[in-house]
């Protein structure tokens, strides 16, 4: 599915001018992906407070964290057709401005099947984000520059998460958890009208001096090869992809939907103390995207094949997660649960840049968002599985974490083995 790297046109240095417009669009996607993942941390950071004024059990809790996943997994597969069709900036922009009016919405919800189908929508609303950052980092860096622009992009939703406990409990504490909806929500049109002041695509020149060639663009947006999206599907790869971005995705996720309350009903914090520990492997997690975007470009500078390069971090960080997940399982020590959940989201966050640059580097040119978009699909059944399957093993063991812990490391294992094993470099038989 990957064109031969033998046979790429050398890459002319890029200009000043160029770098300097590149990393600016990068910027802004970082600054999208702070702002959409606040929005994502809203429901999560109240998680407690409205589970008491609903009356919901860790079941119907569960339900709910998991609202936001599903259709945002089933979206993502239409969202990276419509990113490789209509381009990155149309569709950032309509997703940042949709998901900017469900997310305030949420503030009127009084009830779980209103909160559940606001939820529903911010998922689907939200869909096209990372394909469409995908999309630009394609067109504005070549191959071999892609995997740190890609990280960085990525960090964003680890500001967020970093930032968000302490940030959305003040926020709450001020106004209210219906006040932190509107507020959050609101940052979005920021957003947006940043977005469409600032970004465009590349011209001909500038994919001549970044790519060697302007085929690449022409190839984006080219219609007879659209009808071959479904031809993805074909290929190991895809489904191989798929797998290990659930397994991945599951124990990130949560991460995402039960710290907060794990740590306030397991490890005893308060409201106000939580938001501030909740940050910690938050900020690991900063970390974790940056180091394995590097380490995959300081590869591929090694003359390391590309695929390879993406591979090296993904599993890696997979397999010390796990190493640090499942021992969280038995540990009782709160500094020692604490550090190694620090140590295990810091390693699972090291795939998550490179997930997305592998995707660009084994689809064709004009289906980089879409199986950049069927794997972030895989990923997103697990994330909707995570709260659920969570939920379901606290109201069975009566709020144990054990065993939410072994299920979260079983399963990392299992993202490794996917990538490390049976997604190939198959770019000389394709």
């Amino acid at each position: 599915m990957n064109q031969s790297e033998t046979t790429a046109p050398p890459i002319p240095t890029v200009s000043k001018a160029i770098n300097t417009m590149r990393w600016s669009a990068v910027a802004l996607l970082v600054i999208g992906g702070v702002v959409n993942y606040l929005d994502r941390s809203t429901l999560s950071i109240a998680n407690t407070t409205i589970a008491k004024e609903f009356g919901l059990d860790a079941v119907a809790m569960g339900l709910l964290l998991s609202a936001f996943s599903w259709p945002y997994a089933i979206a993502n597969l239409p969202a990276g057709y419509l990113v490789d069709k209509f381009g990155p900036k149309k569709m950032f922009a309509w997703a940042a401005a949709g998901w900017s009016v469900v997310g305030a919405l949420m503030a009127t919800a009084n009830s779980f099947g209103a909160m559940y189908a606001l939820r529903v929508l911010l998922g689907i609303a939200e869909s096209p984000f990372f394909t469409a950052g995908l999309k630009v980092n394609q067109r504005w860096f070549n191959e071999k520059d892609r995997a740190v622009p890609v990280a960085v992009v990525n960090t964003g939703s680890q500001i967020a998460n970093a930032i968000a406990p302490p940030l959305l409990v003040a926020i709450m504490l001020t106004a209210g958890w219906r006040g932190m909806f509107i507020i959050i929500g609101l940052l979005g049109f920021v957003v947006v009208g940043l977005w469409l002041r600032f970004y465009r695509d590349p011209n001909v020149q500038e994919l001549v001096a970044i790519h060697g060639t302007a085929e690449q663009d022409s190839k984006s947006s080219a219609t007879p090869d659209q009808a071959s999206w479904g031809e993805l599907f074909k290929h190991s790869n895809t489904w191989f992809m798929i797998l290990g971005a659930f397994g991945i995705f599951y124990t990130v996720w949560v991460y995402l939907t039960w710290l907060p309350s794990y740590l306030q009903t397991s490890l005893g914090f308060t409201l106000s103390q939580m938001g501030w520990v909740a940050m910690l492997p938050y900020m690991f997690g900063i970390a974790g995207v940056l180091f394995g975007g590097w380490l995959s470009n300081r590869l591929v500078k090694r003359g390391v094949t590309t695929v390879l390069a993406r591979k090296i971090p993904i599993v890696g960080g997979a397999v010390l997660a796990a190493a640090a997940v499942l021992p969280a399982a038995f540990v009782t020590n709160v500094p020692a649960v604490i550090a190694l959940l620090c140590i295990g989201y810091f390693a699972a966050q090291v795939p998550i840049g490179c997930l997305w640059t592998l995707a660009a580097d084994v689809a064709p040119s004009n289906q980089v968002a879409s199986l950049g978009a069927i794997q972030n699909f895989g990923g997103f059944i697990g994330a909707a599985a995570a709260p659920v399957v969570t939920g379901a093993i606290l109201a069975a063991t009566g709020g144990s974490y054990t065993l939410v812990f072994v299920v979260g490391g079983i399963l990392l294992l299992v993202g490794a083995v996917a990538y490390g094993v049976f997604v190939k470099d198959r770019s000389q038989v394709a």
